[in-house]
């Protein structure tokens, strides 16, 4: 008996030894140190550089490659966050408006926190009862928010692009069955995608995935405002039918990333029934500004979308990843995509509720706790402030665009819809001579401002001080802010203005 316990006791010594838990001690110390990392972070945010900038190998001595074999100390561990932070881009700068990013909150990352503690795998009711459960009403909610309805159904993804790669899978199970066999597609005759010319790259990118080929989708010319022309789209259609090709979706943007364009969505919803079209809507950006009333009339017409795509890490200020994609036919998508499943996962509940599963819909099965940090983020704030910070940001780029109106050595080069504003920086030497310009002088002329913004836009976003990005606007050079910032301010768009003129005057010194 006493060498059975001696055993026992030394298994149990042993046992101690390799388990991955940590003493009381040391997970205060842990806890005490990463609070006090991001709290000073959140309170500092907007007074430290934006970017220091350095290259790719300082970079990279910075931080030691040698794989660790034996454990180093929480000092060590936070000496290196700190690093960590410091060569950072840091999109939660309010002259942070280079790209449609998102700037968490604290009490987004802090749900991050606690959802990565739980670790649920949320894939089904049965593994994650109440993930599954807040993931339902979160997806409810986001659906009432723009306007799909409080009764919306779908699942929350890692982004809009794998959103929208599902939304284009249910599309092409949905409108065509016989398209798919047991040994993958074949292809009977070649299914066909419509989309604008500024959609986003995500969905050619999903068709070339799918097996469809690149060449599947359509790209329909835009009108004046940078929006899906209708009659364009009309036309394709008929010509691919005359071809005896088979159309089977059609793609909206309810913000485009590149000018916040909203595509006709009402018109675009008629074509789609008339055709018998998968109506497919991207919001990823923009269709969150439904919460804006002034801006509400140019989402009429999303209530008749088959899909949409829309990103709570983009403006609803969640942290990453935070994508969903919402559905009208939820039985629909369950028939075309239900699976066969292995034993291990096969559910037995009684109830329809208890053997729901978001592997019947979704292409992952491996899911995070993503719904919390939304879930507590609505709670904490409330609708009405959340609104009250996207319509600020809606202010803030029309501010920006009358800004660069009332300018001399500034020009606006789309119309400001949404958060968006994309302009270039014209010195007077050059603008007096497009004034008088040619046609001709003009492709000169022009092609020089294209590369002088390229070179402002490098130097910009390597100062520290702000950081936009870059577009083409009817095949010129644009600089593209991006307001998704709730710390932005009226004073950062004017310095951001005087730092471009700034970089211009000393851009041959």
């Amino acid at each position: 008996m006493k060498n059975l316990q001696e055993k026992s006791n030394s298994q149990g010594q042993e046992k101690d030894s390799l388990s991955l838990d940590i003493s009381e001690e040391a997970l205060q110390e842990l806890a005490t140190q990463s609070v006090t990392l991001v709290i000073d972070y959140f309170s500092q945010i907007a007074n430290n550089p934006l970017f220091q900038y350095s290259s790719a190998s300082e970079f990279a001595d910075r931080f030691s490659s040698q794989l660790p074999l034996e454990g180093e100390s929480i000092e060590q561990l936070m000496a290196d966050c700190h690093s960590i932070f410091a060569a950072t881009r840091h999109t939660g700068h309010p002259r942070f408006l280079g790209y449609v990013a998102s700037v968490s909150t604290p009490v987004g990352a802090f749900a991050d926190l606690i959802a990565s503690s739980l670790n649920p795998n949320v894939n089904s009711w049965r593994g994650a009862p109440a993930a599954t459960e807040l993931e339902k009403i979160v997806v409810g909610w986001l659906g009432s928010l723009i306007g799909y309805g409080e009764n919306s159904q779908g699942f929350l993804t890692s982004g809009g692009s794998m959103a929208n790669l599902n939304a284009l899978v249910m599309a092409h199970r949905v409108k065509s069955p016989n398209q798919v066999s047991e040994t993958g597609l074949w292809n009977s005759t070649p299914m066909i995608i419509y989309a604008g010319d500024r959609t986003h790259f995500s969905i050619t990118k999903a068709a070339d995935i799918m097996g469809l080929g690149r060449n599947c989708v359509r790209t329909i010319a835009s009108d004046a405002n940078f929006r899906l022309d209708i009659s364009s789209l009309r036309q394709q259609i008929e010509t691919d039918l005359t071809k005896g090709l088979q159309p089977f979706c059609i793609v909206a943007n309810a913000g485009t990333t590149a000018t916040g364009a909203v595509d006709p969505l009402a018109e675009i919803a008629s074509v789609a029934k008339e055709y018998e079209l998968w109506f497919h809507v991207d919001g990823a950006y923009g269709a969150l500004a439904a919460l804006d009333s002034r801006k509400s009339h140019l989402f009429q017409g999303i209530e008749a979308a088959d899909s949409i795509a829309l990103d709570a890490h983009k403006w609803l200020f969640t942290p990453i990843d935070c994508g969903c994609l919402l559905f009208r036919n939820a039985d629909t998508v369950r028939t075309a995509l239900s699976f066969g499943i292995g034993d291990y996962l096969k559910l037995h509940e009684e109830t329809e509720a208890e053997s729901f599963a978001f592997w019947d819909y979704s292409i992952e099965l491996s899911r995070r706790f993503r719904a919390l940090k939304i879930w507590m983020l609505l709670r904490y704030y409330g609708v009405e402030r959340i609104r009250g910070a996207i319509c600020s940001n809606n202010d803030l780029a029309e501010y920006f665009g009358e800004c660069v109106n009332a300018a001399e050595d500034f020009e606006l080069l789309a119309p400001v819809e949404l958060s968006i504003c994309c302009f270039r920086y014209v010195p007077s030497s050059l603008s007096a001579k497009l004034a008088l310009a040619s046609e001709t002088e003009s492709e000169t002329i022009n092609a020089e401002l294209n590369k002088l913004n390229a070179q402002i836009l490098y130097a910009v976003q390597r100062n520290g001080k702000a950081y936009l990005s870059n577009t083409t606007i009817s095949g010129k050079y644009a600089l593209r802010a991006c307001m998704v910032n709730f710390r932005t301010t009226p004073t950062d768009i004017n310095s951001i203005l005087n730092i471009i003129r700034e970089v211009f005057l000393n851009l041959d010194k």
